[in-house]
């Protein structure tokens, strides 16, 4: 899909700021609950998740975690951190805690929030609690009166790109050295859904998540991605 954007100066009148997302938040679905991330609750059944599984390290800025006890110490830090919100995602099917999400850059001034450190472990990919969670969050964020909801990965990292194109982000472009992660250049890929999106967001992913776009062996009868397409006003040429 070739990018049509029309520049909007229109006016936003008794703009009010959103909330920020606080510790106390916790979102439940059908497939998934996402509960505020907690070194002691959290951090031994998270690691025993990953553990074997470095991969899911490759693309962020720090990991892999060499021993329950370090991964404890890195949660910790993150709940301490006053610009992030940490949420666990447990996964309602197996009874586990499976992954990590959050939100971070969160400027209610500008309504504008990012969801990211996602770190789920095998056992939660691709599965519909996996979808739910990230479901979940964008929901919160709209509903309480954002804007902008960002998703930014490594450009290198296309399965995270897809990711975002299949919940109906637009492709916004490629910010050229960005950073540097690991000792190397890293690219940055942005995506992101407006509210005036939202509602029809929200439409795909019920139908998606309802149970009967599933057979009786799991298969999803309709992909996500082709229920968001009409939404999202530019695709990613790299997915």
């Amino acid at each position: 899909m070739t990018a049509i954007y029309t520049v909007n100066a229109a006016p936003v009148p008794d703009w009010t700021p959103p909330p920020v997302p606080d510790d106390q938040l916790v979102f439940t679905g059908r497939y998934a609950r996402i509960e505020p991330l907690r070194a002691d609750r959290h951090a031994a059944l998270l690691y025993r998740e990953y553990a074997g599984h470095d991969a899911v390290w490759d693309y962020m800025p720090y990991g892999p975690f060499s021993s329950s006890s370090q991964y404890h110490r890195w949660v910790r830090d993150m709940e301490n951190d006053p610009t992030l919100q940490f949420y666990a995602v447990f996964n309602i099917a197996t009874g586990c805690y499976e992954g990590v999400a959050s939100f971070l850059r969160i400027a209610p001034e500008a309504g504008s929030i990012e969801v990211g450190h996602i770190s789920f472990s095998p056992a939660l990919q691709k599965t519909r609690a996996a979808t739910e969670a990230l479901y979940l969050m964008m929901a919160w964020a709209f509903e309480a009166g954002y804007r902008r909801f960002e998703w930014k990965c490594d450009a290198l990292n296309r399965g995270s790109r897809r990711a975002a194109q299949r919940l109906g982000l637009s492709y916004e472009g490629i910010f050229r050295q960005a950073t540097v992660v690991k000792g190397r250049n890293r690219d940055t890929a942005w995506f992101a859904a407006i509210d005036s999106e939202w509602p029809a967001l929200k439409e795909a992913f019920g139908v998606w998540l309802a149970d009967s776009n599933f057979d009786a062996d799991g298969a999803q009868r309709e992909r996500l991605s082709d229920l968001t397409r009409l939404v999202r006003v530019a695709d990613d040429p790299m997915t």
